[in-house]
């Protein structure tokens, strides 16, 4: 009997005893639960040049470097195409082949480049129906807008003074862009599809605000396609345009950042399967300079 008692009470204190550990504490969740929470807190990572960094990361830091070198755009394109940028930029737009009544998106535009050769080239086009041509100037850092609609008024290219052509200059962000769909006739971007986080989502982007019938056009650094002339040029960039940025700008890590997001960015190929698996048809790219640039073209249709 007393050994019954005593089993008894021995399980009585212990159904205390559990009791009171487990009072206001919640039961660990199972193994499977644990795991997507896990997953659900795990951050994905791209490459900021050849770092690798958090994805909320990337867009801060690409930030601090266009404001860096907002002021020197001009000079620093001259350091990493050794001086041919304009070129390019002229076989670009003449590869658009602007008409009256086109509406323009230009991505990552800030200083105007292809909007003001854009604006000229229609100018020299004649428009005897009088139709309303318009673009809208677009980049995620304000610094390089305040650049390109400063250089805007000194050409004299600003809405009072177009001739059946307006313009816009709105800061946003490729990823999200802050537009109807079916908005636009045209977009393009110029030196600037490397620098997002997501190219993916950019090119959802682009196709969305395009119109039926819309163009999708990206200049881009790329990939020489002759290996001695591709080594002698990454000679060229790694061991003097950083010195070059820090000398003419005060800005090495900026240079040497820009430097290094030219060789992580995809191969023409690649870049021309991304562009097709983002809904666009027809496309295409041409290489300029050897492959130094590419010309990269798709129509939604």
């Amino acid at each position: 009997m007393q050994s019954t008692r005593s089993h008894r009470l021995l399980l009585s204190l212990t159904r205390r005893f559990l009791t009171n550990r487990t009072a206001g504490q919640a039961s660990p969740p199972p193994l499977w639960a644990r795991g997507a929470a896990n997953a659900a807190t795990e951050e994905h990572t791209t490459h900021f040049g050849f770092q690798t960094v958090r994805e909320s990361e990337k867009e801060q830091k690409v930030h601090q470097v266009f404001e860096q070198v907002a002021q020197s755009y001009d000079m620093m394109n001259d350091a990493l195409s050794l001086g041919i940028h304009r070129v390019w930029k002229d076989i670009f737009v003449e590869r658009l082949g602007p008409v009256h009544g086109m509406r323009l998106l230009d991505m990552a535009g800030g200083t105007g480049d292809i909007t003001f050769r854009y604006l000229r080239y229609l100018a020299n086009q004649p428009n005897p129906k009088q139709r309303l041509s318009h673009v809208t100037v677009s980049d995620i850092n304000q610094h390089m807008l305040d650049v390109g609609e400063e250089r805007a008024k000194r050409l004299g290219l600003t809405a009072d003074k177009l001739p059946n052509s307006t313009i816009a200059w709105k800061c946003a962000d490729a990823e999200k862009l802050p537009f109807e769909s079916d908005s636009y006739t045209a977009y393009t971007i110029a030196f600037g599809v490397r620098n997002v986080t997501r190219v993916d989502k950019v090119l959802a982007e682009a196709y969305r605000v395009l119109q039926p019938g819309g163009r999708f056009m990206c200049l881009e650094f790329s990939h020489l396609t002759n290996e001695t002339m591709q080594w002698l040029y990454d000679q060229y960039s790694f061991q003097l345009i950083p010195p070059m940025g820090q000398l003419l700008a005060g800005q090495w890590q900026a240079y040497q950042y820009l430097v290094e997001s030219i060789r992580r960015f995809p191969k023409q190929e690649q870049f021309k399967q991304m562009i097709q698996e983002a809904g666009f048809e027809q496309v295409s790219y041409e290489n300029l300079t050897f492959g130094m640039v590419s010309i990269h073209s798709g129509f939604k249709l």
